[in-house]
């Protein structure tokens, strides 16, 4: 099966190094900075600021808290509704 992590290069505070994330959080990275009006090579090193360690996880957490927070501002309703989150409202939990 063919890995679909994709490595890029980019610089940050002046260094060349390289990033690891799956074709789905590239998306995601370039939608959030299109969405604030930034360029990529303005948000990468903005999130390794404000974030500690492995520069391709810090950047797949800030995308994680990025759509937490759009998500905890969306009403349930239309969360259970979107084509893209499948309902699992009526199905039970069990504990192992």
């Amino acid at each position: 099966m063919k890995s679909t992590v994709i490595k890029r290069s980019v610089v940050v505070a002046g260094h060349k190094t390289s990033v690891s994330l799956e074709e789905e959080f590239w998306k995601a990275l370039k939608e959030i900075a299109h969405n604030r009006n930034m360029a990529l090579c303005e948000l990468i090193p903005a999130i390794r600021r404000c974030r500690q360690g492995n520069l391709s996880s810090a950047i797949r957490v800030f995308i994680i808290d990025h759509y937490r927070g759009m998500a905890s501002t969306v009403p349930a309703e239309r969360l259970e509704s979107s084509a893209m989150v499948p309902v699992f409202a009526h199905d039970e939990v069990h504990a192992l």
